[in-house]
């Protein structure tokens, strides 16, 4: 009979789907996790930066730095996203006098501090395959770590429960 189905042609498909279905929507998914978590635990978390052992931000999403004490990421305006943490070495650079004047720290010292962040940005990129960045949430929690005597306030202000994504605590925001 042509046009008839039968429950016995229906069973081997459906039991087919019902296992796609768990292999690769509950499975799959479970595996990577896993492998994500024991081999790159620190990218799988999300590349979560603390000072003090205390939580202030990702690696890979700006934060809105409002002193003058900081450098700060692109304007909204000049990254689609609004997400991006890493501005052009030349906005970095210009950035050099405020923080200067700002905190004291040698325009030289924080010139270094740049050219060393733009260094292990390419090494990590494998040196050729990347442009050349500067990461500000780690470009400013090294200058935390580096001058603890000038961002003291911000130190104390850190809360160890939430991320900072408005760091104002220093200089008045």
């Amino acid at each position: 009979m042509r046009g008839y189905i039968n429950k016995d042609m229906l069973s081997p498909a459906i039991k087919v789907v019902v296992i796609m279905l768990v292999v690769t929507g509950i499975v799959y998914p479970l595996v990577l996790v896993a492998i994500g978590q024991i081999g790159f635990p620190y990218q799988s978390n999300g590349s979560l930066i603390t000072i003090n052992g205390k939580l202030i931000g990702s690696k890979l999403i700006a934060q809105d730095f409002k002193s003058n004490m900081f450098f700060h990421p692109r304007p909204s305006s000049d990254s689609a996203s609004t997400l991006d943490p890493d501005i052009t070495p030349y906005s970095a650079l210009l950035q050099i006098s405020n923080v200067s004047r700002a905190t004291g720290i040698n325009q030289n010292a924080l010139q270094t501090l740049i050219e060393l962040n733009i260094e292990r940005n390419r090494i990590s990129n494998m040196v050729a395959f990347a442009p050349d960045y500067v990461n500000v949430l780690q470009i400013n929690s090294e200058l935390v770590s580096q001058y603890p005597d000038i961002y003291n306030t911000f130190l104390k202000s850190i809360n160890p429960h939430e991320t900072t994504a408005n760091i104002s605590g220093v200089d008045g925001g």
